[in-house]
C-alpha cells in the first residue's frame, strides 16, 4: 500500500462515467448478454426516499476472472445526480480471492509482482455495508446489492446496518448529513462489517459489547480501484464512532507468509479464533507497468470447517435425518449427543436453530463443558497425528474424480497413476451405447473399488450434474467410498492460453483417443468441440453441493505439463492417505510412467459422440433400405442450391478468425455446443410457401420431375436440376440464429442452358427455354446455425427483417461482417425430399 500524506483524492469524471453506465447497460439486457459480450450483468433498481433512484450492478463472481472488464467493483450503485450526469455512488472493493485460489495470488505470483508494505486485516466475520453521502446531503447505507427494504418484510441487511450508523451518529451528536457531505466531497464509500448476533449469527460469536459496524475499508468511487490505507481507516473510524478492525504491518512476503501459515495450524490469534486475514498491497501485472491497490485474502481451514459441520449435523438431527460427517469424527460424536440431549430437552431450541439463533451458543456450550476452545481441538488432533479426521488412516475406497475438459491431460495423469501404483482406472469412453451409462460407469468404478484401493474414474465430469450423478452412484453401492478431486483449474484469466495448450495436446495426438479423432474429424470441428466443452466448464465450488463431498480437492493447472500435475498428485494424496502408499515413487519413476502413459497408451475403443452399436446400425441400414424399396417415391419438402460444406466451413474461419472475442464469441459458442450445420444451402421455395407462389412451385416440381425421368437418372430420387453461383457476401447474427445474406449471381440448368441474373433473389424472366433458379424469400441466405434446437432455421427470414429495418448495433442486438473477397461458391440445385 503506498504511503499517502494525507487521504487519496479524485473526482469522478462525468464521460468516464457515462460511458461505464453505457456499457454495463448494453450487457444487461435480457437475451442479449451472451451475443453481446463475455460477461452479464444484472441491473436491479431501487426507490430511495426522497423519491430518487439508484441502481445495483451484480456480476457473477465467476465474471471477475475475466480479462477487460469496465471494472472490478463488487458492489457498485450509480445514479443521475441533480445535473443530470451519471455519477457512481457506491462503490465496493474490487473482487478478491483466495491464495492460490486464481493464478495471481499463487504465492510464487504473489512474491513475484507485490510490493509492501504489506497491511494484513483480521477478517471479520458479518455482513459487508457500504455507506456513502449524494448531491442533495442523503446518506446512503446499503448491502453488497441492495438498498432498503419494504416494512412487510424481515429487516433487510442495509436496514440493520442504517440503523448502527444511526446509534453510533447519536452517541457522537453528529448527523447523517454531516457523514454524508463528508463521504462526498471525498468522493469515497466507506466499507464496514456488520456484526450483530441479535440480527444475524455467522460462523464467530460477537457479545453485545462487541457487536457494531467494524470499518476496514474507504474506496474511491472510481471505476478502477484506489483505497485508503489502514492508518487513515482509523482515523476515520475513531472520528465517525466505527469499530476498528485490527490490522498489522509488514514490509516483507516471506514474512507475511510465514506469519500466516503459522496462524493457519489453530486458527486463532491473540486468544481469539479467526476467519483469516484480508492482505493489502500493491501489485501489477508485468514489469514496468504501474503499481494498483490490490487485495487477496487468506482464509483458514479450521476450526470452521468443523463447526460448519456441527451445524450441518445439528440440522440433520432436527429434521430426523442421520447426520453425514467424515472429518473431526471423535469429538464430533461428542458433540452429537451433547446436542441430541439439548434438543430433547428443549423443544424450542430446534425451532429458533432453523431459523440461524442459537447455533453458536450451543456450539460454545459445548466447548465450555468440555473446557476446550476451537482451535484447543485443532492442535490436539495435530498433536495426535489425527488432523481433525481419519484420513491418515485410509487404506482403501478411495475414487479420483477428475474435473476437466478435453485436453487437460487427464487420462495421461490416470494412467501414469495407474501404471505407479496399480490402481484401477475405469474410462467413460468404454462404457459402450447409450443405455444408463452413466450409472453403468458408477457400477463399473464400485466393482474396480473390489480389487484396487484406489479407483480414476476416468471422465470430464466438467458439470456440477455429473460430479452429483458419479458420487450419489457410488455411494448408492459403496456408502463407504470417499472421493478425491483431481480439479483441473481453468482460470478466466488465462483462458487464452488454456485453450491454445489444449488445442495443441489435442490436435498433436491425432486419433489417438476415444472419441476427439483429430486426423478424421479435421482440427476445426474438434476445436468446436472442444470450445463447448470449455462454455459448459462448472468450477469445482468445495462449498456448496455436489462439490462439498469431495473429501479432498486437489488443484491442478491446466497450462502445466502433465509430469508436473502428476506430481502434485501424488504429493498431496501422500500427504493426505499415506497408508496408501508404500515406497514413493523417485523422480525417475515419474518420468518413466508419464513417458509410458504419452507413448504407449492405445485406446481400447474407438467411436464417435453418437455411441452407436456397428452391428445395430447396420443392420437398421439394411432394413432401411428394404423399407425404401418398398416405400413410394417421397415427396419434395423443398427445393434448394446446396453448396460444399468444407469450404463455407473454411469461410467461416476465415471471417472470424482476426476477429476480436466479443466478435468471435457467438460463432464460437456454435461451434461448441455443435450447432453450426453441417450442410449448407440456400432454400428457393418450401412446401409451406407452394399456396402463395404456385406457380413457382409448380414450376420446380415439373423441372424435378422432368430430371427424374430422364434414362441417366433412372432410380434416383433426387438428382441434380443444375447449377448456380451462389455469392456470399455479408454474414449477420444475433444471439438466437447466424446467416449468410448472399446473391445467386448465375444459374444455369441441366440442359445447360445458361443466364445472367444479378437480382437480389435470383431473378425472374430470361429466354425462352431457360430455367431461372430463384428465392421466394426476400432475401437470399444460407443459414449458419441456431444457439438450440428449439430455434428453426427460418428465423433467419425473421433476423434478415430486423437487420434490414433496424440495421446492426447495440440497439437493435444485431452484429454483421462482411465477407472479404466476393466469393462466389459453385452450387448444386436440387430437390429436398421429405424425410417421413
Amino acid at each position: 500500500m503506498a504511503t499517502y500524506q494525507g487521504p487519496p483524492h479524485k473526482m469522478q469524471d462525468p464521460q468516464e462515467i457515462s460511458q461505464l453506465v453505457q456499457t454495463l447497460e448494453d450487457h444487461s439486457k435480457k437475451g442479449k448478454t451472451k451475443g453481446k459480450g463475455s460477461f452479464s450483468v444484472r441491473k436491479h433498481t431501487f426507490e430511495l426516499p426522497n423519491g430518487r433512484t439508484i441502481d445495483s450492478w451484480k456480476m457473477q463472481d465467476w465474471d471477475y476472472k475475466k480479462s477487460g472488464l469496465p471494472t472490478y467493483a463488487r458492489g457498485l450503485f450509480t445514479y443521475k445526480n441533480q445535473s443530470g450526469n451519471w455519477e457512481i455512488a457506491v462503490r465496493g472493493y474490487d473482487k478478491f480471492f483466495n491464495h492460490g485460489e486464481v493464478r495471481k495470488t499463487e504465492w510464487r505470483n504473489v512474491e513475484k509482482n507485490t510490493r509492501g508494505p504489506y497491511e494484513l486485516s483480521l477478517k471479520e466475520n458479518g455482513c459487508i455495508i457500504f455507506i456513502s453521502g449524494l448531491d442533495d446531503g442523503t446518506l446512503i447505507v446499503c448491502s453488497k446489492h441492495s438498498t432498503g427494504g419494504r416494512a412487510d418484510t424481515p429487516m433487510s441487511h442495509s436496514q440493520a446496518g442504517e440503523q448502527w450508523v444511526d446509534r453510533q451518529l447519536q452517541s457522537l451528536g453528529k448527523t447523517r448529513e454531516q457523514l454524508a457531505r463528508t463521504l462526498r466531497q471525498t468522493n469515497a464509500t466507506a466499507v464496514a462489517e456488520l456484526c450483530d448476533d441479535s440480527f444475524e449469527e455467522h460462523v464467530l460469536a460477537y457479545d453485545p459489547e462487541q457487536a457494531g459496524l467494524y470499518l476496514h475499508g474507504i474506496n474511491l468511487n472510481l471505476p478502477e480501484f484506489a483505497t485508503y490505507p489502514g492508518h487513515l481507516i482509523h482515523q476515520f473510524a475513531t472520528e465517525w464512532g466505527f469499530k476498528k478492525t485490527l490490522y498489522l504491518m509488514e514490509d516483507n512476503i516471506q514474512n507475511v507468509k510465514s506469519f500466516l501459515d503459522k496462524v493457519a495450524e489453530t486458527g486463532s490469534y491473540a486468544g481469539r479464533d479467526t476467519e483469516g486475514f484480508v492482505i493489502r498491497c500493491q501489485s501489477r501485472d508485468i514489469e514496468g507497468a504501474p503499481w494498483e491497490d490490490w487485495f487477496f485474502k487468506y482464509k483458514f481451514e479450521e476450526p470452521y470447517l468443523m463447526y460448519r459441520q456441527w451445524r450441518e449435523c445439528t440440522r440433520a438431527l432436527i429434521a430426523g435425518n442421520p447426520p453425514k460427517y467424515k472429518k473431526h469424527k471423535a469429538i464430533t460424536q461428542e458433540y452429537l449427543a451433547y446436542a441430541k440431549r439439548r434438543l430433547d430437552n428443549d423443544p424450542a431450541l430446534a425451532k429458533a436453530y432453523n431459523q440461524n439463533h442459537g447455533i453458536i451458543k450451543l456450539r460454545d456450550d459445548f466447548l465450555r463443558e468440555r473446557g476446550l476452545k476451537g482451535s484447543d481441538i485443532i492442535r490436539q488432533e495435530i498433536e495426535a497425528g489425527e488432523e481433525g479426521d481419519e484420513k491418515r488412516n485410509v487404506e482403501g475406497n478411495v475414487v479420483l474424480v477428475p474435473i476437466a475438459t478435453i485436453g487437460c491431460g487427464k487420462t495421461t495423469v490416470a494412467v501414469a497413476l495407474s501404471k505407479l501404483f496399480g490402481w484401477g482406472h475405469v474410462q467413460n469412453d468404454n462404457i459402450e451405447g447409450k443405455f444408463k451409462r452413466p450409472q453403468r460407469f458408477a457400477e463399473q468404478v464400485c466393482r474396480t473399488l473390489k480389487e484396487y484401493p484406489v479407483m480414476i474414474a476416468d471422465r470430464n465430469n466438467h458439470q456440477k450434474r455429473e460430479r452429483d450423478q458419479i458420487i450419489k452412484d457410488v455411494l448408492r453401492i459403496n456408502s463407504d467410498a470417499r472421493f478425491v478431486a483431481l480439479h483441473y483449474v481453468h482460470d478466466r484469466q488465462n483462458y487464452d492460453q488454456i485453450r491454445k495448450i489444449m488445442q495443441e495436446r489435442v490436435i498433436s495426438r491425432g486419433d489417438n483417443h476415444q472419441t476427439i479423432q483429430a486426423a478424421k474429424k479435421g482440427s476445426q470441428e474438434v476445436i468446436g468441440i472442444m470450445e463447448g466443452f470449455l462454455e459448459r466448464f462448472q468450477p469445482l465450488n468445495a462449498d456448496e453441493p455436489p462439490d462439498d463431498a469431495f473429501d479432498t480437492v486437489i488443484d491442478l493447472d491446466v497450462t502445466s505439463s502433465s509430469r508436473e500435475n502428476l506430481e502434485t498428485v501424488v504429493a498431496k494424496l501422500h500427504s493426505e492417505y499415506p497408508k496408501l502408499f508404500n515406497d514413493m515413487p523417485t523422480a525417475a519413476d515419474l518420468d518413466n510412467a508419464i513417458d509410458a502413459a504419452l507413448n504407449n497408451y492405445k485406446p481400447e475403443i474407438q467411436h464417435d459422440l453418437s455411441f452407436g452399436n456397428k452391428n445395430k446400425q447396420n443392420k437398421q441400414g439394411q432394413q432401411q433400405q428394404q423399407q425404401q424399396k418398398k416405400a413410394k417415391t417421397p415427396k419434395v419438402d423443398y427445393f434448394a442450391v446446396t453448396l460444399p460444406s468444407q469450404r463455407v466451413h473454411g469461410i467461416l474461419e476465415a471471417v472470424f478468425r482476426d476477429k476480436d472475442a466479443e466478435t468471435q464469441q457467438f460463432f464460437r459458442r456454435l461451434q461448441g455446443v455443435r450447432r453450426v450445420q453441417p450442410n449448407f444451402h440456400v432454400t428457393l421455395i418450401h412446401r409451406a410457401s407452394s399456396k402463395d407462389k404456385p406457380e413457382h412451385w409448380q414450376r420446380m416440381l415439373d423441372l424435378h420431375q422432368a430430371t427424374v425421368d430422364q434414362p441417366a437418372n433412372a432410380g434416383k430420387n433426387d438428382p441434380e436440376l443444375g447449377k448456380c453461383k451462389v455469392q456470399l457476401e455479408r454474414l449477420v447474427w444475433d444471439d438466437r440464429v447466424m446467416c449468410f445474406v448472399v446473391r445467386l449471381v448465375n444459374e444455369q440448368s441441366s440442359s445447360n442452358n445458361s443466364n445472367e441474373n444479378n437480382g437480389p433473389n435470383g431473378g425472374s424472366g430470361g429466354s425462352s427455354g431457360v430455367v431461372h433458379f430463384e428465392t421466394v424469400n426476400d432475401v437470399a441466405h444460407v443459414t449458419v446455425g441456431t444457439a438450440s434446437p428449439d430455434i428453426k432455421p427460418k428465423e433467419s427470414n425473421d433476423l434478415l427483417q430486423r437487420w434490414l429495418h433496424q440495421g446492426s448495433g447495440a440497439q437493435s442486438g444485431i452484429r454483421d461482417a462482411l465477407v472479404p473477397g466476393k466469393i462466389a461458391l459453385d452450387g448444386s440445385v436440387k430437390a429436398v425430399l421429405q424425410r417421413f
